[in-house]
C-alpha cells in the first residue's frame, strides 16, 4: 500500500525538465516569468485538471498541450499561473484622482457629441472596471446618453466569465462603505453591480503580450499589478505599447510596485502616484 501511495504521488509531481518546459510555454503565451519556486504552486493548481481528466502525470499534460484541440487545457495552464488578487476601489488614491482630477476636464467635451474610452488591462473579475464605471458615474450622472464605454480585458477567461456575471458575494462587498456599496450595487443589500454600470463595460479575452485588436485612442489605461510577473524587457514593450494607444494626454496608471521605465519613460509625466501623462 505505501508503495502505491508513493508512485501516485510521484506521478503527481513536477519533475524539473517537465517544469522548464511549462514555464518556456508560460512566458511565451502570457509573459509571465515563473520563477522555480513556484513549481509546486503550479503543480497544486493544475492537480484537479489532470484528476478531472484522468491523466497520470505531468508528463501527459504537456503532451495534450501540443493537440489542436486542447483549448481547455491551455486555458486551466493560464488560470494556474495568472493571480487574481483585486477588490473595488482598490489603491484608492487612483479613484480619487480619476474623479477628482482626470475625468472632469473630459466630461463637457464627451457631452458636445465627444468620445471617452478606457481601458482595465488585466482586469480580473471585474472589481476595477465597475469601480472605474461607478467614478464615471460620479462625476458625469447622464454617461448613459453619452459615447463613453470601458473596456476590460484579461487573458484568463474564467475570471472574466464570473466579471460578465457582475454577481458579487460578501467577501468582496464586505470592505465596501454604504456610499460605495449604493454607488456600485444600487442599494446597500444588492449583490449584482447596477444595470447603469454593466452597460458601460465591456469585457474581452486579450493577451497583453500578443496582439491588440484595439486602434484607440483611449484617455485612461489602468494596467495594474500585472507587469511586475514580466521580465523588464517585456515591462518596457508594454509602457511603449500603451503610449502608443493613448490620445495626447492620456493616462497611464500602474500598480503600486510598478514604474514606467525605458524607452517610453520620455514620453510621460509622473504626476501622482504611480500615475503617468501622456506629453502632447
Amino acid at each position: 500500500m505505501t508503495q502505491a501511495i508513493t508512485a501516485d504521488r510521484n506521478e503527481q509531481e513536477i519533475d524539473h525538465a517537465t517544469f522548464t518546459t511549462l514555464r518556456r510555454i508560460v512566458e511565451r503565451e502570457t509573459g509571465i516569468a515563473l520563477a522555480e519556486g513556484k513549481r509546486h504552486m503550479l503543480q497544486a493548481r493544475l492537480g484537479s485538471r489532470l484528476r478531472s481528466m484522468g491523466m497520470t502525470g505531468f508528463q501527459a499534460f504537456l503532451a495534450r498541450l501540443d493537440e489542436p484541440d486542447a483549448h481547455a487545457e491551455r486555458a486551466a495552464l493560464i488560470s494556474a499561473v495568472t493571480t487574481n488578487v483585486t477588490g473595488f476601489f482598490r489603491e484608492a488614491h487612483h479613484f480619487t484622482l480619476l474623479a477628482e482630477r482626470i475625468l472632469p476636464p473630459l466630461v463637457d467635451p464627451l457631452r458636445r457629441a465627444g468620445r471617452l474610452r478606457l481601458w482595465s488591462a488585466a482586469c480580473s473579475t471585474g472589481e476595477e472596471a465597475y469601480s472605474i464605471a461607478a467614478s464615471l458615474h460620479r462625476v458625469c450622472p447622464d454617461i448613459g446618453t453619452c459615447d463613453a464605454r470601458i473596456l476590460a480585458t484579461d487573458i484568463d477567461e474564467q475570471v472574466l466569465a464570473r466579471a460578465a456575471l457582475a454577481e458579487y458575494g460578501a467577501k468582496q462587498i464586505a470592505p465596501l462603505g454604504a456610499e460605495q456599496r449604493m454607488a456600485l450595487f444600487g442599494s446597500t443589500g444588492a449583490t449584482r453591480i447596477r444595470d447603469d454600470l454593466r452597460r458601460l463595460v465591456r469585457f474581452r479575452p486579450l493577451n497583453l503580450n500578443g496582439d491588440w485588436p484595439m486602434r484607440g485612442p483611449f484617455h485612461v489605461i489602468f494596467c495594474r499589478n500585472v507587469a511586475i510577473y514580466f521580465p523588464r524587457d517585456r515591462q518596457e514593450r508594454l509602457w511603449q505599447r500603451f503610449g502608443d494607444l493613448l490620445a495626447p494626454g492620456g493616462w497611464l496608471i500602474l500598480g503600486h510596485s510598478e514604474r514606467l521605465t525605458g524607452p517610453a519613460a520620455a514620453d510621460f509625466r509622473c504626476e501622482d502616484i504611480t500615475a503617468y501623462r501622456k506629453i502632447g
